[in-house]
Protein backbone atom coordinates (compact mmCIF):
# COMPACT_ATOMS: atom_id res chain seq x y z
CA UNK A 1 0.00 0.00 0.00
CA UNK A 2 1.35 3.39 -0.94
CA UNK A 3 1.50 5.80 1.98
CA UNK A 4 0.88 9.10 0.19
CA UNK A 5 -2.51 8.14 -1.37
CA UNK A 6 -3.56 6.72 2.00
CA UNK A 7 -2.68 10.00 3.73
CA UNK A 8 -4.47 11.97 1.02
CA UNK A 9 -7.67 9.89 1.21
CA UNK A 10 -7.91 9.56 5.02
CA UNK A 11 -6.46 12.70 6.65
CA UNK A 12 -9.34 13.31 9.08
CA UNK A 13 -9.57 9.65 10.04
CA UNK A 14 -5.84 9.53 10.81
CA UNK A 15 -6.14 12.68 12.90
CA UNK A 16 -9.08 11.14 14.76
CA UNK A 17 -7.17 7.87 15.33
CA UNK A 18 -4.24 9.82 16.79
CA UNK A 19 -6.61 11.79 19.02
CA UNK A 20 -8.36 8.64 20.29
CA UNK A 21 -4.98 7.03 21.01
CA UNK A 22 -3.77 10.05 22.99
CA UNK A 23 -7.05 10.31 24.91
CA UNK A 24 -6.95 6.58 25.66
CA UNK A 25 -3.41 6.47 27.02
CA UNK A 26 -3.16 9.67 29.07
CA UNK A 27 -4.60 10.13 32.56
CA UNK A 28 -8.27 11.07 32.73
CA UNK A 29 -8.70 14.57 34.16
CA UNK A 30 -11.27 15.14 36.89
CA UNK A 31 -14.28 17.03 35.52
CA UNK A 32 -17.73 17.91 36.92
CA UNK A 33 -19.17 15.09 34.76
CA UNK A 34 -16.76 12.49 36.17
CA UNK A 35 -19.29 11.53 38.84
CA UNK A 36 -22.15 10.89 36.39
CA UNK A 37 -22.79 7.16 36.24
CA UNK A 38 -22.13 5.75 32.77
CA UNK A 39 -20.63 8.94 31.30
CA UNK A 40 -17.41 7.03 30.58
CA UNK A 41 -19.27 4.50 28.43
CA UNK A 42 -21.15 7.26 26.59
CA UNK A 43 -17.79 8.90 25.84
CA UNK A 44 -16.48 5.59 24.46
CA UNK A 45 -19.55 5.09 22.24
CA UNK A 46 -19.26 8.64 20.91
CA UNK A 47 -15.51 8.44 20.32
CA UNK A 48 -15.61 5.19 18.38
CA UNK A 49 -18.90 6.02 16.67
CA UNK A 50 -17.43 9.31 15.48
CA UNK A 51 -14.19 7.65 14.39
CA UNK A 52 -16.10 4.98 12.48
CA UNK A 53 -18.46 7.46 10.81
CA UNK A 54 -15.49 9.51 9.70
CA UNK A 55 -13.80 6.38 8.37
CA UNK A 56 -16.97 5.34 6.51
CA UNK A 57 -17.30 8.80 4.99
CA UNK A 58 -13.69 9.01 3.83
CA UNK A 59 -13.69 5.42 2.55
CA UNK A 60 -16.89 5.82 0.55
CA UNK A 61 -15.71 9.19 -0.78
CA UNK A 62 -12.44 7.62 -1.95
CA UNK A 63 -14.10 4.42 -3.27
CA UNK A 64 -17.66 5.34 -4.37
CA UNK A 65 -18.16 2.24 -6.54
CA UNK A 66 -16.84 -0.18 -3.93
CA UNK A 67 -19.28 -2.96 -2.95
CA UNK A 68 -20.58 -2.71 0.60
CA UNK A 69 -18.91 -5.96 1.74
CA UNK A 70 -15.47 -4.48 0.94
CA UNK A 71 -16.01 -1.66 3.43
CA UNK A 72 -16.47 -3.95 6.44
CA UNK A 73 -12.79 -4.76 7.16
CA UNK A 74 -11.78 -1.12 6.95
CA UNK A 75 -14.70 0.49 8.68
CA UNK A 76 -15.66 -2.03 11.33
CA UNK A 77 -12.97 -4.56 12.09
CA UNK A 78 -10.05 -2.11 12.22
CA UNK A 79 -11.64 0.27 14.78
CA UNK A 80 -12.73 -2.70 16.92
CA UNK A 81 -9.21 -4.18 16.75
CA UNK A 82 -7.75 -0.76 17.62
CA UNK A 83 -10.12 -0.57 20.57
CA UNK A 84 -9.00 -3.94 21.89
CA UNK A 85 -5.34 -3.06 21.44
CA UNK A 86 -5.78 0.22 23.31
CA UNK A 87 -7.59 -1.50 26.17
CA UNK A 88 -4.70 -3.97 26.45
CA UNK A 89 -2.17 -1.12 26.34
CA UNK A 90 -4.11 0.68 29.08
CA UNK A 91 -3.95 -2.42 31.25
CA UNK A 92 -0.37 -3.52 30.65
CA UNK A 93 1.59 -0.48 29.43
CA UNK A 94 0.36 2.43 31.58
CA UNK A 95 0.27 3.19 35.27
CA UNK A 96 -2.51 5.75 34.97
CA UNK A 97 -5.18 3.75 33.10
CA UNK A 98 -6.71 0.28 33.34
CA UNK A 99 -8.22 -1.83 30.59
CA UNK A 100 -11.91 -2.57 30.88
CA UNK A 101 -14.00 -5.12 28.96
CA UNK A 102 -17.04 -2.84 29.31
CA UNK A 103 -15.10 -0.05 27.59
CA UNK A 104 -14.35 -2.50 24.76
CA UNK A 105 -18.06 -3.36 24.53
CA UNK A 106 -18.98 0.36 24.47
CA UNK A 107 -16.37 0.99 21.76
CA UNK A 108 -17.76 -1.88 19.70
CA UNK A 109 -21.29 -0.54 20.18
CA UNK A 110 -20.13 2.82 18.84
CA UNK A 111 -18.60 1.13 15.77
CA UNK A 112 -21.75 -0.93 15.13
CA UNK A 113 -23.99 2.12 15.54
CA UNK A 114 -21.86 4.03 13.03
CA UNK A 115 -22.09 1.09 10.62
CA UNK A 116 -25.88 1.16 10.87
CA UNK A 117 -26.00 4.91 10.27
CA UNK A 118 -23.58 4.60 7.34
CA UNK A 119 -25.64 1.78 5.81
CA UNK A 120 -28.82 3.87 6.07
CA UNK A 121 -27.13 6.92 4.54
CA UNK A 122 -25.60 4.85 1.75
CA UNK A 123 -28.98 3.22 1.01
CA UNK A 124 -30.70 6.62 1.02
CA UNK A 125 -28.19 8.22 -1.34
CA UNK A 126 -28.05 5.10 -3.49
CA UNK A 127 -31.83 5.14 -3.84
CA UNK A 128 -31.98 8.86 -4.55
CA UNK A 129 -29.24 8.49 -7.19
CA UNK A 130 -31.23 5.71 -8.96
CA UNK A 131 -34.57 7.51 -8.77
CA UNK A 132 -35.17 9.65 -11.89
CA UNK A 133 -35.94 13.27 -11.19
CA UNK A 134 -39.42 14.33 -12.32
CA UNK A 135 -39.78 17.53 -14.28
CA UNK A 136 -42.68 19.76 -13.40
Amino acid sequence: MKVLPFLRHYPLTLLCVATVCVLSLYPVPETPLSHVIGIDKVAHILMYGGLSLLLWWEYLRAHPASPCWRTIPWTMLLPIAMSGLLELLQEYATDCRSGDWYDFVANTLGVLTAAGVAALVRAWFGRSARTPKSRT
